[in-house]
């Protein structure tokens, strides 16, 4: 596996707490052999936050990016570590209805408390099935969360979900009265994201969003958790 010799890399500061965001366009030079890779694996459910199902991302593509993104990402994120390694590094596909999701999955969500851990998505569909967001709790203005923060912020959440914004049952997708978007990332095909885990996020998914389990055609992306220690 290699990269795309066109391949694009971009960096933003996100929000006013100005959390590092790494966009790197044009990822591998044969992003349409992951799909294809996908479409030979068996899919399952994989934890009660993740609305879908998951399969194993084939090994060489992590070590593509154990390879080639290892310093870039110590440099973008000011992180210490040397060596590069991966907690989860999956195929996902987004399959849960929207009456179907629960009262965490239907707002922004944190991946870990841990500043230094980051989290990857590379979207491998070709259809508008919607990117990344992040997000800022209006209530207590948090972009970021941590061990200090989470307890403010989580006694918040339960005042709001037993209040007249309670969200209903969809996936959020822009501002709300809760929360309000602070970068919108279109999930393009061959893109990949790398943020911290601690921002909140959540994916952009549309209300007339149609669950499809094929990786042909479905919203297929590669979700990876990454350290550097």
């Amino acid at each position: 596996m290699e990269l795309h010799p066109a391949i694009r890399v971009s960096t933003f500061a996100l929000g006013t707490e100005r959390a590092p965001l790494l966009v790197i366009d044009n990822l591998v030079a044969d992003a349409e052999s992951l799909v294809q890779t996908a479409a030979s694996k068996a899919f399952t459910s994989n934890g009660r936050f993740y609305p879908g199902i998951r399969a194993p991302a084939p090994l060489p593509y992590l070590k593509l990016v154990e390879s080639r993104f290892r310093n870039l990402l110590r440099d973008v994120f000011q992180l210490k570590g040397q060596t590069l390694r991966f907690s989860l590094c999956h195929f996902s596909l987004v399959t849960t209805p929207a009456d179907e999701l629960g009262p965490l999955q239907r707002i922004p969500h944190v991946d870990s408390l841990d500043g230094s851990g980051l989290a990857a998505i590379h979207y491998l569909f070709k259809q508008d099935l919607g990117g990344t967001s992040f997000y800022r709790h209006r209530a207590t203005g948090y972009e970021t969360l941590d061990e200090w923060r989470w307890t403010a912020y989580s006694h918040a959440l339960e005042r709001e979900q037993a209040g007249p914004d309670a969200p209903g049952a969809q996936y959020i997708n822009g501002n709300t009265a809760l929360f309000e978007e602070i970068s919108r990332n279109d999930g393009l095909f061959n893109r990949m994201l790398v943020y911290r885990r601690n921002s909140l996020h959540s994916g952009c998914i549309a209300r007339d969003f149609a669950p499809d389990p094929s990786p042909l055609t479905g919203r297929l992306s590669i979700n990876s958790f990454i350290d550097l220690i």
